[in-house]
């Protein structure tokens, strides 16, 4: 099939930014894309070949979207996959497959999948909701503190909880949910690992995450990690065997915990470009969102070798109420070298939004880190 400058559709369900980054090597292959968002304003609606303005949960929706492309993949988990089962059954092309994100969308069910494969994880138990837990959770020997989880749909930073005591538990929660023991964390890492149609699979260098104790957010990602060669090699095999068992097909970003022991055990995934990749435009041989289209269409997968180390900034909103974007002081730092301003395109800013990203590349990368965190610390986003 003739991918390129024809009448091929690859279609994503979900407009944000991540569909937006993934635009940009669209079209540097003159590929035709179809996006579908029910945000008419989403930051891909300038960039896509077709916009669609439609509900990515919504059965009919996605099945009348499918219908129209070759191809599809995502950039959001939040997907009906009931419908992307319905499509896969006549014969269309899902990537990441339906069976995969339905698993990925249940935190309970990523951490059955993690026991039933012997993927290293922290110990858990799932309950239907908040009063089984708290009837049953002393039985099951979790002692305090641990960490809540909602089971759906709970990202950046929402849907999670650290319980202190009993009172903490002092809340309304009537869907499936979940309890983690609370591990004793040295570093957290992240290995996005790539596997297309074939099996191919090739990781990216691991990165180091630090977040936001407020907000639970990442707010720098910096490559390489400073970890031992073994951390690395470990790091990456237990990435390449997650997707493996995953029959991954796209990127699998697979966040990580390492201990104080030196243990390394797995978080969570997301199954697409993930926000701990975003660096890999600069530093890296082949972009996160090239590696992804390159998987899906079933493409020899490009090198992943760091050209320059450096390290992504998050932006998010700061202000409490909704209001017109500004980005106080980013001005100030166009003329600093080796900086690279990424803005999304959302037009309200709101408390805890990502709004855009950073990335500072040099060959030093402790002056990368320096630099990043001053630049974090005079760049504010706020209406």
């Amino acid at each position: 099939m003739q991918l390129f400058s024809s009448n091929f559709k690859l279609g994503i369900l979900g407009g944000g930014q991540l569909g937006k980054m993934l635009m940009y090597d669209a079209k540097r292959y003159d590929l035709h894309t179809k996006v579908m968002d029910s945000n008419q304003e989403a930051p891909c609606a300038k960039l896509a070949d077709e916009f669609i303005i439609g509900d990515i949960t919504d059965y009919d929706d996605v099945v009348s979207f499918g219908n129209k492309v070759d191809i599809i993949t995502v950039e959001i988990e939040k997907i009906n996959t009931d419908a992307l089962l319905f499509l896969e059954k006549k014969g269309k092309k899902v990537f990441p497959s339906a069976r995969t994100l339905k698993v990925i969308q249940s935190k309970s069910d990523q951490k059955d999948f993690y026991r039933q494969h012997n993927l290293p994880s922290s110990r858990f138990k799932n309950y239907s909701n908040l009063d089984e837990l708290r009837n049953n959770f002393e039985n099951d020997n979790f002692e305090f503190p641990f960490v809540w989880k909602s089971s759906r749909f709970g990202y950046d930073g929402k849907g999670v909880k650290i319980i202190k005591n009993y009172d903490d538990l002092n809340f309304s929660f009537e869907n499936e949910c979940l309890i983690e023991e609370k591990i004793s964390i040295h570093k957290e890492l992240s290995v996005i690992v790539a596997r297309n149609i074939s099996g191919e699979m090739k990781c990216f260098p691991v990165v180091e995450m630090e977040f936001n104790e407020n907000s639970n957010l990442v707010e720098y990602v910096m490559c390489p990690a400073n970890i031992s060669n073994d951390i690395e090699k470990r790091a990456m095999q237990i990435a390449m065997n997650t997707s493996e068992k995953f029959n991954m097909v796209g990127l699998l970003a697979v966040e990580l915990f390492l201990t104080k022991e030196d243990k390394i055990l797995i978080n969570e995934v997301a199954p697409r470009p993930h926000n701990s990749g975003h660096h890999t435009i600069e530093c890296c041989m082949t972009s996160q969102f090239d590696q992804h289209i390159r998987c899906v269409l079933d493409l020899p997968l490009g090198e992943t070798e760091i050209l320059i180390p450096g390290i992504m900034v998050n932006l998010v909103g700061e202000n409490k109420v909704e209001g017109n974007v500004i980005y106080k002081n980013i001005n100030d730092i166009f003329d600093i070298p080796g900086v690279f301003i990424h803005i999304y395109g959302k037009k309200k800013s709101r408390l805890n939004r990502k709004m855009g990203h950073i990335t500072i590349v040099n060959r030093d990368i402790e002056k990368a880190i320096e630099i990043g965190k001053k630049i974090k610390k005079e760049i504010k986003v706020i209406s």
